[in-house]
């Protein structure tokens, strides 16, 4: 069937990073336990691109213009590796992070790892392009593909695939105040509100510890899990504080990196933070979360990080200023000028974008039986090698434990530096779940 179509705005941006800097594309790593065949994760992956048209388009330019096209699309490629180490994993995403994806050919590719010695073990790793899927569709992605397993192995029909309808551009789903030229006025209005609130803070941020070109860039990832009960202990802290876990989380950041920038001194410092959010809901009508897409869209916020600031005064603070820009619509004008900041930070290398980003898909409601295969972790990651100097975590909970993958861009930060923050981030969690009190 074919289901060509040009790129939207939101869209050609992610385009735009995957070809300049091999980057932001999405790699989703499930841990598995069952042997899972690799002939029964390629009927697997037939299976998934009869369920998600657009995972059998490649992106096509002519004429200037990006659009998806659906003939000469290969096949979904897979490797299937075999690693003697439990966190051999990390090193496999790393890889798949630095490698930009040819989207003249494919938008998805599938490593499925096999642990030496304990061949019950499996790890999925996907990448897809993050102009067909983000993290939360990611996610729901994994759950199909071992849904289709379970079924090859079990000799069901594999004439039961239900095909879904491809969405048009995310913009197409947009208020009407976003379209024509009242959107474009409303996006003039919306880029010098930030260019003034970039100007008016000047934003604090980790710097460059060295710099390169962004094709030296190269992107790393480091992996934490909190414990069911610290998790819990997080997650109840956050209601008696009348806050929420992103905004706890974006505090929490926040707070770390102020404190690494200070170095002791007590003064106060300004920073901003990047939030990506759901848009599903806030669609009229909502979207499935059955539709592979991109879906998501963010907000960026200024704050002033003063030397007795309270954790939890901060975390409320993120959570008014969300709201409130939600109330706005500022979540829709963010993907109206994606591909307009994206092209500055090309042109402007030396830019650091934010001082921190977090992305929280919260409690994933998938299951976590799928017959023979039981999935016990589930986690995504953004490359982000493009994007110098971010504190960027992405967040997921899943069987009452919650899963970090932190993303950084080297050589402007470095492993040691990455470690130490990350490790002082979450003595922070840890300190203020169990000292029951708020820390300054």
């Amino acid at each position: 069937m074919i289901d060509n179509r040009k790129l939207g705005r939101l869209e050609q941006a992610m385009e735009i990073l995957n070809s300049r800097a091999k980057t932001w594309n999405i790699v989703t790593i499930s841990r598995i336990n069952g042997y899972i065949y690799e002939e029964t994760m390629r009927q697997a992956l037939d299976m998934i691109r009869c369920r998600h048209p657009r995972l059998n388009s490649r992106i096509v330019r002519y004429q200037n213009s990006l659009s998806f096209q659906t003939q000469e699309t290969a096949n979904i490629p897979l490797r299937f590796l075999k690693v003697l180490d439990n966190q051999q994993w990390q090193e496999v995403v790393c890889e798949e992070m630095n490698q930009g994806i040819d989207s003249s050919k494919g938008l998805l590719r599938v490593v499925l790892l096999h642990l030496s010695g304990n061949e019950q073990i499996s790890y999925l790793i996907t990448t897809i392009h993050h102009a067909i899927a983000d993290g939360l569709s990611c996610i729901r992605l994994h759950s199909e593909i071992l849904t289709f397993c379970q079924k090859i192995v079990s000799n069901e029909p594999n004439n039961s695939v239900t095909s879904l309808t491809s969405l048009p551009p995310i913009e197409e789903l947009m208020p009407r105040w976003t379209k024509g030229f009242r959107g474009r006025i409303n996006s003039a209005i919306f880029l010098l509100q930030l260019s003034l609130q970039e100007i008016w803070n000047q934003p604090k941020t980790l710097g460059f510890e060295k710099y390169v070109s962004i094709p030296k860039r190269s992107c790393n990832i480091i992996h934490r899990q909190l414990d069911q009960e610290l998790t819990q202990k997080f997650v109840d802290s956050c209601k008696q504080e009348n806050t929420t876990v992103h905004n706890a989380l974006c505090a929490a950041l926040m707070l770390t990196v102020a404190r690494t920038i200070v170095k002791g001194q007590r003064k106060d410092i300004r920073v901003n933070c990047i939030s990506y959010l759901d848009l599903r809901r806030h669609f009229k009508p909502a979207i499935s979360d059955e539709h592979l897409a991109v879906l998501s869209s963010s907000i960026m916020e200024f704050y002033l990080i003063k030397s007795n600031s309270s954790f939890w005064e901060l975390a409320r603070e993120v959570k008014y200023k969300l709201e409130a820009s939600k109330n706005h619509g500022d979540f829709f004008k963010m993907v109206l000028v994606a591909k307009y900041l994206i092209n500055f930070c090309c042109i402007y290398p030396k830019k650091i974008a934010a001082t921190v980003s977090v992305s929280n898909i919260g409690k994933i409601n998938i299951s976590k039986n799928y017959g023979k295969f039981e999935l016990e972790e589930i986690s995504f990651i953004g490359s982000n090698a493009f994007f110098a100097g971010i504190f960027a975590i992405h967040v997921s909970t899943f069987q009452g434990k919650m899963i970090l993958n932190i993303s950084f861009s080297q050589p402007s930060i470095s492993q040691v530096t990455m470690e130490h923050l990350v490790n002082n981030f979450i003595s922070y969690i840890y300190d203020i779940c169990n000292l029951n009190c708020d820390s300054s």
